[in-house]
Protein backbone atom coordinates (compact mmCIF):
# COMPACT_ATOMS: atom_id res chain seq x y z
CA UNK A 1 0.00 0.00 0.00
CA UNK A 2 1.37 3.40 -1.14
CA UNK A 3 -1.42 5.76 0.44
CA UNK A 4 -0.85 7.05 3.86
CA UNK A 5 -1.82 5.30 7.20
CA UNK A 6 -5.28 6.06 9.38
CA UNK A 7 -4.36 6.16 13.20
CA UNK A 8 -7.67 4.61 14.65
CA UNK A 9 -8.06 5.93 18.17
CA UNK A 10 -10.03 3.80 20.35
CA UNK A 11 -11.11 4.25 23.88
CA UNK A 12 -14.34 2.21 25.66
CA UNK A 13 -14.66 0.54 22.62
CA UNK A 14 -12.39 -2.55 22.71
CA UNK A 15 -13.75 -4.96 20.06
CA UNK A 16 -13.54 -5.67 16.42
CA UNK A 17 -17.15 -7.03 16.20
CA UNK A 18 -20.27 -4.36 14.97
CA UNK A 19 -17.62 -1.33 15.36
CA UNK A 20 -19.21 1.54 12.72
CA UNK A 21 -15.53 3.37 13.19
CA UNK A 22 -13.50 0.88 12.31
CA UNK A 23 -15.84 -0.26 9.68
CA UNK A 24 -15.20 3.63 8.06
CA UNK A 25 -11.65 2.94 8.04
CA UNK A 26 -11.62 0.10 6.53
CA UNK A 27 -13.70 1.89 3.76
CA UNK A 28 -10.72 4.06 2.96
CA UNK A 29 -8.48 1.23 2.43
CA UNK A 30 -5.62 2.65 3.98
CA UNK A 31 -3.34 1.03 6.45
CA UNK A 32 -4.37 1.27 9.81
CA UNK A 33 -2.66 2.32 13.06
CA UNK A 34 -4.97 1.29 15.95
CA UNK A 35 -4.00 3.52 19.23
CA UNK A 36 -4.78 3.49 23.14
CA UNK A 37 -3.81 6.72 25.22
CA UNK A 38 -3.55 6.51 28.89
CA UNK A 39 -4.57 10.08 28.85
CA UNK A 40 -5.72 12.09 32.19
CA UNK A 41 -9.08 11.57 31.61
CA UNK A 42 -8.57 8.03 31.51
CA UNK A 43 -6.19 7.90 34.22
CA UNK A 44 -8.59 9.23 36.29
CA UNK A 45 -11.08 6.64 36.54
CA UNK A 46 -11.50 4.78 39.85
CA UNK A 47 -9.27 1.72 40.92
CA UNK A 48 -11.51 -0.83 40.26
CA UNK A 49 -12.28 0.50 36.63
CA UNK A 50 -8.79 1.46 35.22
CA UNK A 51 -7.45 -2.10 36.75
CA UNK A 52 -10.27 -3.70 34.49
CA UNK A 53 -9.75 -1.63 31.66
CA UNK A 54 -6.46 -2.61 31.73
CA UNK A 55 -7.57 -5.95 31.08
CA UNK A 56 -9.64 -5.15 28.16
CA UNK A 57 -6.34 -3.41 26.67
CA UNK A 58 -4.44 -6.18 27.16
CA UNK A 59 -6.63 -8.46 25.43
CA UNK A 60 -7.70 -6.74 23.12
CA UNK A 61 -4.33 -6.15 21.85
CA UNK A 62 -3.93 -9.85 21.71
CA UNK A 63 -7.19 -9.72 19.42
CA UNK A 64 -5.37 -7.64 17.12
CA UNK A 65 -2.14 -9.58 16.61
CA UNK A 66 -4.66 -12.25 15.86
CA UNK A 67 -5.73 -10.19 12.47
CA UNK A 68 -2.42 -9.04 11.31
CA UNK A 69 -1.97 -5.71 13.10
CA UNK A 70 -1.44 -4.64 16.86
CA UNK A 71 -2.28 -2.23 19.08
CA UNK A 72 0.35 0.92 19.85
CA UNK A 73 0.04 2.20 23.22
CA UNK A 74 1.15 5.41 24.27
CA UNK A 75 0.69 7.95 27.20
CA UNK A 76 -0.05 11.56 27.67
CA UNK A 77 -2.65 14.33 26.77
CA UNK A 78 -4.38 12.99 23.82
CA UNK A 79 -3.94 15.69 21.41
CA UNK A 80 -0.25 16.10 22.30
CA UNK A 81 -0.36 12.17 21.77
CA UNK A 82 -1.96 12.31 18.34
CA UNK A 83 0.08 14.88 16.69
CA UNK A 84 3.36 13.11 17.94
CA UNK A 85 2.11 9.62 15.97
CA UNK A 86 0.67 12.05 13.31
CA UNK A 87 4.18 13.30 12.59
CA UNK A 88 6.49 10.18 13.32
CA UNK A 89 3.74 7.71 10.90
CA UNK A 90 2.91 10.68 8.14
CA UNK A 91 -0.45 9.36 9.00
CA UNK A 92 -3.80 11.07 6.67
CA UNK A 93 -5.71 11.50 10.49
CA UNK A 94 -7.48 9.95 13.17
CA UNK A 95 -10.99 8.11 13.66
CA UNK A 96 -12.58 7.46 16.51
CA UNK A 97 -15.68 6.26 18.48
CA UNK A 98 -17.21 8.92 19.98
CA UNK A 99 -18.03 9.85 23.74
CA UNK A 100 -20.73 11.51 25.68
CA UNK A 101 -19.27 12.54 29.16
CA UNK A 102 -18.45 16.57 29.02
CA UNK A 103 -14.50 15.58 29.44
CA UNK A 104 -14.22 13.49 26.87
CA UNK A 105 -16.89 15.31 24.54
CA UNK A 106 -14.57 18.84 25.51
CA UNK A 107 -11.44 16.82 24.47
CA UNK A 108 -12.38 15.14 21.13
CA UNK A 109 -14.33 18.28 20.36
CA UNK A 110 -11.02 20.22 20.30
CA UNK A 111 -9.14 17.88 19.14
CA UNK A 112 -11.72 17.00 15.78
CA UNK A 113 -11.38 21.11 15.21
CA UNK A 114 -7.50 21.56 15.70
CA UNK A 115 -6.71 18.66 13.25
CA UNK A 116 -9.21 19.60 10.68
CA UNK A 117 -7.57 22.78 11.06
CA UNK A 118 -4.15 21.32 9.80
CA UNK A 119 -5.86 19.79 6.95
CA UNK A 120 -6.29 16.26 8.57
CA UNK A 121 -8.69 13.79 8.39
CA UNK A 122 -10.91 13.70 12.13
CA UNK A 123 -13.47 11.85 12.37
CA UNK A 124 -15.78 10.57 15.29
CA UNK A 125 -18.42 7.93 14.49
CA UNK A 126 -21.72 6.35 16.80
CA UNK A 127 -21.40 2.22 18.09
CA UNK A 128 -21.70 2.75 21.78
CA UNK A 129 -25.29 3.74 21.54
CA UNK A 130 -28.22 1.92 19.48
CA UNK A 131 -29.13 5.84 18.85
CA UNK A 132 -27.39 9.13 19.32
CA UNK A 133 -28.76 11.63 21.96
CA UNK A 134 -29.44 14.28 19.82
CA UNK A 135 -31.47 12.17 17.35
CA UNK A 136 -34.53 11.45 19.49
CA UNK A 137 -36.48 14.22 20.57
CA UNK A 138 -39.98 14.95 22.29
CA UNK A 139 -43.06 15.32 20.13
CA UNK A 140 -42.18 19.00 20.76
CA UNK A 141 -39.05 19.47 20.16
CA UNK A 142 -36.20 18.93 22.84
CA UNK A 143 -34.76 16.12 24.96
CA UNK A 144 -36.87 13.26 26.58
CA UNK A 145 -36.80 13.84 31.15
CA UNK A 146 -39.02 10.44 31.37
CA UNK A 147 -38.00 6.90 30.26
CA UNK A 148 -41.16 5.12 29.56
CA UNK A 149 -42.26 7.77 26.08
CA UNK A 150 -38.23 7.63 25.69
CA UNK A 151 -38.50 3.85 25.22
CA UNK A 152 -41.41 3.93 23.48
CA UNK A 153 -39.81 6.79 21.29
CA UNK A 154 -37.50 3.88 19.81
CA UNK A 155 -38.42 0.85 20.67
CA UNK A 156 -39.89 0.33 16.98
CA UNK A 157 -36.75 1.43 15.37
CA UNK A 158 -34.79 -0.61 12.87
CA UNK A 159 -31.15 -0.08 14.37
CA UNK A 160 -29.21 -2.08 11.44
CA UNK A 161 -27.99 -5.73 11.73
CA UNK A 162 -24.66 -6.04 13.39
CA UNK A 163 -21.92 -6.08 11.36
CA UNK A 164 -18.72 -8.78 12.04
CA UNK A 165 -15.60 -8.70 12.96
CA UNK A 166 -13.26 -8.22 10.01
CA UNK A 167 -10.65 -11.22 9.23
CA UNK A 168 -7.80 -9.20 9.37
CA UNK A 169 -6.68 -5.53 9.22
CA UNK A 170 -4.30 -3.07 6.90
CA UNK A 171 -1.00 -2.69 8.35
CA UNK A 172 1.51 -0.16 7.94
CA UNK A 173 4.62 -0.31 6.45
CA UNK A 174 6.45 0.35 9.61
CA UNK A 175 5.31 0.41 12.80
CA UNK A 176 5.43 3.27 15.35
CA UNK A 177 7.14 2.27 19.07
CA UNK A 178 4.77 1.54 21.68
CA UNK A 179 4.79 1.88 25.37
CA UNK A 180 4.38 -1.28 27.48
CA UNK A 181 1.23 -1.83 29.00
CA UNK A 182 2.65 -3.38 32.34
CA UNK A 183 4.99 -0.26 32.94
CA UNK A 184 1.24 1.54 33.68
CA UNK A 185 0.65 -0.22 36.40
CA UNK A 186 -2.86 -0.04 35.57
CA UNK A 187 -4.04 -1.94 38.74
CA UNK A 188 -2.01 -0.52 41.48
CA UNK A 189 -4.30 1.02 43.28
CA UNK A 190 -6.58 -2.32 43.41
CA UNK A 191 -3.86 -3.99 45.64
CA UNK A 192 -4.49 -7.64 46.92
CA UNK A 193 -8.21 -7.12 45.65
CA UNK A 194 -6.85 -7.55 42.25
CA UNK A 195 -6.08 -11.06 42.45
CA UNK A 196 -9.29 -11.96 43.94
CA UNK A 197 -11.54 -9.87 41.57
CA UNK A 198 -9.78 -11.10 38.54
CA UNK A 199 -11.37 -14.38 39.36
CA UNK A 200 -14.78 -13.03 38.58
CA UNK A 201 -13.42 -10.74 35.41
CA UNK A 202 -15.23 -11.44 31.96
CA UNK A 203 -12.72 -9.89 29.60
CA UNK A 204 -12.72 -9.39 25.90
CA UNK A 205 -15.25 -9.75 22.97
CA UNK A 206 -14.71 -13.43 22.62
CA UNK A 207 -15.97 -13.81 26.34
CA UNK A 208 -18.33 -11.41 25.96
CA UNK A 209 -20.03 -12.91 22.83
CA UNK A 210 -20.24 -16.64 24.53
CA UNK A 211 -21.73 -14.66 27.58
CA UNK A 212 -24.45 -13.15 25.76
CA UNK A 213 -25.16 -16.63 23.59
CA UNK A 214 -25.19 -18.48 26.87
CA UNK A 215 -27.94 -15.80 27.81
CA UNK A 216 -30.23 -15.99 25.05
CA UNK A 217 -30.06 -19.87 25.09
CA UNK A 218 -31.00 -20.84 28.51
CA UNK A 219 -31.61 -17.32 30.46
CA UNK A 220 -33.77 -15.11 28.38
CA UNK A 221 -36.82 -16.89 28.65
CA UNK A 222 -37.26 -16.43 32.52
CA UNK A 223 -35.64 -12.70 32.65
CA UNK A 224 -37.97 -10.38 33.54
CA UNK A 225 -39.79 -13.15 35.91
CA UNK A 226 -36.36 -13.93 38.13
CA UNK A 227 -33.95 -10.77 37.36
CA UNK A 228 -34.25 -9.35 40.55
CA UNK A 229 -33.86 -11.96 42.52
CA UNK A 230 -30.52 -11.74 44.17
CA UNK A 231 -29.40 -15.34 44.73
CA UNK A 232 -30.28 -16.63 41.48
CA UNK A 233 -27.87 -15.99 38.23
CA UNK A 234 -30.57 -14.60 36.29
CA UNK A 235 -28.72 -11.64 34.48
CA UNK A 236 -26.50 -11.37 31.34
CA UNK A 237 -23.59 -10.26 33.13
CA UNK A 238 -22.98 -7.85 29.83
CA UNK A 239 -22.57 -4.75 31.81
CA UNK A 240 -18.78 -5.28 32.18
CA UNK A 241 -18.38 -5.95 28.70
CA UNK A 242 -20.34 -3.08 27.45
CA UNK A 243 -18.90 -0.68 29.88
CA UNK A 244 -15.58 -1.29 28.20
CA UNK A 245 -16.81 -1.63 24.66
CA UNK A 246 -15.98 -5.13 24.34
CA UNK A 247 -20.00 -6.08 22.99
CA UNK A 248 -21.91 -3.09 21.37
CA UNK A 249 -24.99 -2.35 21.91
CA UNK A 250 -26.67 -3.28 18.52
CA UNK A 251 -25.36 -7.08 18.46
CA UNK A 252 -27.38 -7.44 22.10
CA UNK A 253 -30.01 -5.96 20.66
CA UNK A 254 -29.96 -8.07 17.40
CA UNK A 255 -29.76 -11.37 19.42
CA UNK A 256 -32.98 -10.65 21.54
CA UNK A 257 -34.80 -10.63 18.06
CA UNK A 258 -35.09 -13.92 17.75
CA UNK A 259 -36.11 -14.89 21.20
CA UNK A 260 -38.89 -12.24 21.13
CA UNK A 261 -40.33 -13.55 18.22
CA UNK A 262 -40.46 -16.74 19.40
CA UNK A 263 -42.44 -15.12 22.36
CA UNK A 264 -39.94 -15.31 25.26
CA UNK A 265 -41.48 -13.61 27.95
CA UNK A 266 -38.18 -11.67 29.12
CA UNK A 267 -37.24 -10.76 25.48
CA UNK A 268 -38.66 -7.34 25.43
CA UNK A 269 -37.73 -6.75 29.16
CA UNK A 270 -34.07 -7.46 28.33
CA UNK A 271 -34.63 -5.09 25.69
CA UNK A 272 -36.28 -1.96 28.03
CA UNK A 273 -33.04 -2.63 29.94
CA UNK A 274 -30.70 -1.85 27.21
CA UNK A 275 -32.36 1.26 26.55
CA UNK A 276 -32.06 2.45 30.28
CA UNK A 277 -28.91 3.03 29.68
CA UNK A 278 -29.67 4.63 26.53
CA UNK A 279 -31.81 7.20 28.67
CA UNK A 280 -28.94 7.32 31.07
CA UNK A 281 -26.56 8.97 27.85
CA UNK A 282 -29.71 10.67 26.44
CA UNK A 283 -29.49 12.52 29.84
CA UNK A 284 -25.95 13.45 30.36
CA UNK A 285 -25.32 14.85 26.71
CA UNK A 286 -28.53 16.65 27.22
CA UNK A 287 -28.09 17.49 30.97
CA UNK A 288 -24.27 16.82 31.78
CA UNK A 289 -24.73 18.19 35.22
CA UNK A 290 -26.23 14.85 36.19
CA UNK A 291 -23.01 13.28 36.43
CA UNK A 292 -21.87 16.01 39.48
CA UNK A 293 -25.05 17.95 40.81
CA UNK A 294 -28.69 17.53 41.51
CA UNK A 295 -30.59 16.81 38.16
CA UNK A 296 -33.71 18.65 39.77
CA UNK A 297 -32.08 21.65 40.61
CA UNK A 298 -34.86 22.10 43.50
CA UNK A 299 -32.63 19.88 45.70
CA UNK A 300 -29.89 22.16 45.86
CA UNK A 301 -30.98 23.44 49.23
CA UNK A 302 -31.67 19.76 50.24
CA UNK A 303 -29.87 19.02 54.23
CA UNK A 304 -27.69 15.73 53.46
CA UNK A 305 -25.70 14.76 55.53
CA UNK A 306 -21.71 14.87 54.50
CA UNK A 307 -19.09 11.77 54.96
CA UNK A 308 -19.17 10.24 58.21
CA UNK A 309 -18.67 7.30 60.26
CA UNK A 310 -21.80 6.13 59.44
CA UNK A 311 -21.06 6.54 55.33
CA UNK A 312 -17.57 4.62 56.43
CA UNK A 313 -19.64 1.52 57.54
CA UNK A 314 -21.40 1.61 54.74
CA UNK A 315 -18.28 1.22 52.25
CA UNK A 316 -16.82 -0.94 54.44
CA UNK A 317 -19.94 -3.83 54.31
CA UNK A 318 -20.41 -3.31 57.99
CA UNK A 319 -23.87 -1.14 58.54
CA UNK A 320 -25.50 -4.27 60.69
CA UNK A 321 -27.98 -4.69 57.98
CA UNK A 322 -27.44 -7.89 56.10
CA UNK A 323 -28.58 -7.40 52.65
CA UNK A 324 -26.91 -4.15 52.80
CA UNK A 325 -23.39 -5.66 54.05
CA UNK A 326 -23.79 -8.71 51.66
CA UNK A 327 -23.56 -6.25 48.48
CA UNK A 328 -21.45 -4.00 49.14
CA UNK A 329 -19.28 -7.33 50.00
CA UNK A 330 -20.28 -8.66 47.10
CA UNK A 331 -18.45 -5.63 44.86
CA UNK A 332 -15.41 -6.04 46.98
CA UNK A 333 -15.09 -9.41 45.88
CA UNK A 334 -16.51 -9.29 42.26
CA UNK A 335 -16.52 -6.30 41.02
CA UNK A 336 -19.73 -6.33 40.02
CA UNK A 337 -22.87 -5.91 42.10
CA UNK A 338 -26.80 -7.21 41.15
CA UNK A 339 -29.25 -4.31 40.43
CA UNK A 340 -31.62 -5.19 42.53
CA UNK A 341 -28.82 -4.75 45.39
CA UNK A 342 -27.61 -1.22 43.74
CA UNK A 343 -31.20 -0.07 44.37
CA UNK A 344 -30.81 -1.14 48.39
CA UNK A 345 -27.98 0.16 49.08
CA UNK A 346 -28.08 3.19 47.42
CA UNK A 347 -31.54 3.79 49.21
CA UNK A 348 -30.04 3.00 52.46
CA UNK A 349 -27.72 5.49 51.77
CA UNK A 350 -29.35 8.68 50.98
CA UNK A 351 -32.29 7.40 52.99
CA UNK A 352 -31.87 5.62 55.92
CA UNK A 353 -28.60 7.60 56.34
CA UNK A 354 -29.82 10.66 54.77
CA UNK A 355 -26.31 10.72 52.92
CA UNK A 356 -25.40 12.69 49.94
CA UNK A 357 -25.80 10.26 46.51
CA UNK A 358 -22.74 12.00 45.24
CA UNK A 359 -20.65 10.44 48.17
CA UNK A 360 -21.84 7.36 47.28
CA UNK A 361 -21.46 7.74 43.43
CA UNK A 362 -18.18 8.78 44.17
CA UNK A 363 -17.68 5.18 45.42
CA UNK A 364 -19.39 3.12 43.17
CA UNK A 365 -16.70 4.66 40.65
CA UNK A 366 -13.89 3.61 42.59
CA UNK A 367 -14.84 -0.47 43.35
CA UNK A 368 -16.95 -1.38 40.09
CA UNK A 369 -15.48 -2.98 36.99
CA UNK A 370 -18.17 -2.31 35.19
CA UNK A 371 -18.47 1.75 36.00
CA UNK A 372 -20.57 3.71 33.54
CA UNK A 373 -20.74 7.64 34.46
CA UNK A 374 -23.90 7.70 32.91
CA UNK A 375 -25.56 4.82 34.52
CA UNK A 376 -23.89 5.16 37.54
CA UNK A 377 -25.23 9.15 37.49
CA UNK A 378 -28.46 8.30 37.10
CA UNK A 379 -28.94 5.30 39.01
CA UNK A 380 -27.64 7.08 41.93
CA UNK A 381 -30.23 10.05 41.34
CA UNK A 382 -33.14 8.06 40.84
CA UNK A 383 -32.92 5.91 44.22
CA UNK A 384 -32.54 9.44 45.99
CA UNK A 385 -35.07 11.21 44.26
CA UNK A 386 -33.12 14.02 42.84
CA UNK A 387 -33.10 12.47 39.44
CA UNK A 388 -35.29 12.20 36.50
CA UNK A 389 -38.59 10.20 37.32
CA UNK A 390 -41.96 9.75 35.92
CA UNK A 391 -43.99 10.01 39.29
CA UNK A 392 -43.51 12.87 41.49
CA UNK A 393 -42.82 10.64 44.80
CA UNK A 394 -39.79 9.31 46.76
CA UNK A 395 -38.99 5.61 47.62
CA UNK A 396 -37.72 4.01 51.01
CA UNK A 397 -36.87 0.40 50.24
CA UNK A 398 -36.67 -1.32 53.73
CA UNK A 399 -33.45 -3.80 53.34
CA UNK A 400 -35.16 -6.51 55.52
CA UNK A 401 -38.14 -6.64 53.51
CA UNK A 402 -36.51 -6.20 50.25
CA UNK A 403 -34.43 -9.59 51.38
CA UNK A 404 -37.42 -10.97 52.49
CA UNK A 405 -39.07 -10.35 49.09
CA UNK A 406 -35.85 -11.44 46.61
CA UNK A 407 -33.49 -13.62 48.95
CA UNK A 408 -36.35 -15.69 50.83
CA UNK A 409 -33.42 -18.23 51.62
CA UNK A 410 -31.10 -16.33 53.27
CA UNK A 411 -28.38 -17.84 50.31
CA UNK A 412 -27.52 -14.20 48.53
CA UNK A 413 -26.64 -12.91 52.32
CA UNK A 414 -24.94 -15.96 52.97
CA UNK A 415 -22.78 -15.88 50.39
CA UNK A 416 -21.48 -12.57 51.09
CA UNK A 417 -21.52 -12.60 54.92
CA UNK A 418 -19.25 -14.89 56.89
CA UNK A 419 -19.93 -13.85 60.46
CA UNK A 420 -21.76 -15.64 62.42
CA UNK A 421 -22.12 -19.02 59.74
CA UNK A 422 -20.65 -22.29 61.16
CA UNK A 423 -18.99 -22.47 57.81
CA UNK A 424 -18.86 -19.65 56.28
CA UNK A 425 -18.88 -20.12 52.30
CA UNK A 426 -15.81 -19.24 50.59
CA UNK A 427 -17.15 -16.33 48.44
CA UNK A 428 -17.81 -14.56 51.79
CA UNK A 429 -14.13 -15.19 53.44
CA UNK A 430 -12.69 -13.52 49.82
CA UNK A 431 -14.14 -10.13 51.14
CA UNK A 432 -11.97 -10.50 54.05
CA UNK A 433 -8.77 -11.14 51.47
CA UNK A 434 -10.01 -8.44 48.96
CA UNK A 435 -10.19 -5.00 51.17
CA UNK A 436 -7.68 -3.13 52.86
CA UNK A 437 -5.88 -4.60 56.00
CA UNK A 438 -5.98 -1.05 57.30
CA UNK A 439 -9.54 -1.82 58.04
CA UNK A 440 -8.93 -4.81 60.13
CA UNK A 441 -11.53 -6.74 59.06
CA UNK A 442 -11.43 -10.56 59.63
CA UNK A 443 -14.47 -13.06 59.90
CA UNK A 444 -13.65 -14.49 63.74
CA UNK A 445 -15.27 -10.99 64.51
CA UNK A 446 -18.81 -10.63 65.45
CA UNK A 447 -21.53 -9.56 63.43
CA UNK A 448 -21.64 -5.43 63.75
CA UNK A 449 -25.40 -4.36 65.24
CA UNK A 450 -27.45 -1.99 63.49
CA UNK A 451 -25.85 1.41 62.84
CA UNK A 452 -29.30 2.86 62.86
CA UNK A 453 -32.82 1.06 63.38
CA UNK A 454 -34.51 0.72 60.26
CA UNK A 455 -37.41 2.02 61.69
CA UNK A 456 -36.02 5.88 63.00
CA UNK A 457 -34.12 5.92 59.43
CA UNK A 458 -37.22 5.54 57.94
CA UNK A 459 -39.16 8.14 59.75
CA UNK A 460 -36.48 10.61 59.45
CA UNK A 461 -36.45 10.02 55.44
CA UNK A 462 -40.21 10.91 55.13
CA UNK A 463 -39.95 13.91 57.54
CA UNK A 464 -37.40 15.06 55.10
CA UNK A 465 -38.77 14.75 52.02
CA UNK A 466 -42.13 15.82 53.66
CA UNK A 467 -40.99 19.14 54.87
CA UNK A 468 -39.18 19.47 51.49
CA UNK A 469 -42.39 20.44 49.46
CA UNK A 470 -45.17 18.05 50.77
CA UNK A 471 -44.86 15.30 47.77
CA UNK A 472 -46.65 12.10 48.14
CA UNK A 473 -44.38 9.48 49.42
CA UNK A 474 -44.09 5.77 49.68
CA UNK A 475 -42.45 3.79 52.04
CA UNK A 476 -41.18 0.52 49.63
CA UNK A 477 -41.30 -1.67 52.59
CA UNK A 478 -41.82 -4.88 50.66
Amino acid sequence: MTQAALIIWFRRDLRLDDHPMLQAALRTGRPLIPVFILDPETESLGAAARWRLGLGVAQFAQTLQSVGSRLILRKGKAAEVLDALLAETGAAGVMWQRMYDPASTARDGAIKAHLRGRGLLADSHAGALLIEPWQVETGQGGPYRVYSPFWRAIAGRDFGAPVPAPKSLPAPAAWPESCDLADWRMGADMRRGAAIVAQYANVGAAAALARLDQFIAHKIDSYKEQRDFVGIDANSGLSENLAWGEIGPRRIWHAAEGPLQSGARGAEHFRKELVWREFAYHLMHHYPHILTRNWREEWDSFAWDGDGAQAEAWRRGMTGEPFVDAAMREVYVTGRMHNRARMIVASYLTKHLMTDWRIGANWFAQVLTDYDPASNAMGWQWVAGSGPDAAPYFRVFNPAGQAEKFDGDGAYRRRWIAEGQARPTPTSLQFFDAVPRTWGLSSDQRYPAPIVDLAAGRARALAAYSARGGEKIIDMTQ
